[in-house]
């Protein structure tokens, strides 16, 4: 399947298709305890990266982000927890787990970009203010 450009996009795709995925979990109690921190966490990866994309500033952008990848690291816990109690399989939660770690991957670098960015025009704008006061 092709994935969207677009991290809109590609962060709900995820959390629809984990929704999906535990709809087909066995009907027990802890699969079902499971799967409600899975749902949770997928979907709260994209919430995070919505709210930080329409953020209002570079902060808050950094820190919704920060939170993004908290959840998406917790989502592949969750899968991992899955394959160790022999909920589920590895082969069924490979492409999902693998989706979650691709999202920390990007979300990580766009974090570290942000962060770097903004390190840089804070320095800028220190060097240019000196500059000023030394005229």
């Amino acid at each position: 399947m092709q994935k969207p450009w677009n991290l809109r996009d590609r962060t709900i795709l995820f959390a629809a298709n984990v929704i999906r995925f535990c709809r087909r979990l066995p009907r027990t109690s802890e699969a079902a305890e499971i799967a409600t921190q899975l749902r949770r966490s997928a979907a709260s990866t994209g919430a995070n990266y919505w709210a930080g994309s329409r953020g209002r500033s570079t902060d808050e952008f950094i820190a919704k982000i920060g939170i993004a990848i908290e959840e998406a690291d917790e989502t592949i816990f969750w899968f991992t927890l899955l394959v160790i109690t022999e909920i589920s399989s590895e082969v069924s939660v490979q492409e999902l787990r693998g989706e979650a770690n691709e999202i920390v991957a990007i979300l990580t670098t766009s974090q570290k970009t942000a962060k770097r960015r903004r390190d840089e025009r804070k320095h800028a704008a220190l060097a240019k203010r000196k500059a000023s006061q030394r005229k």
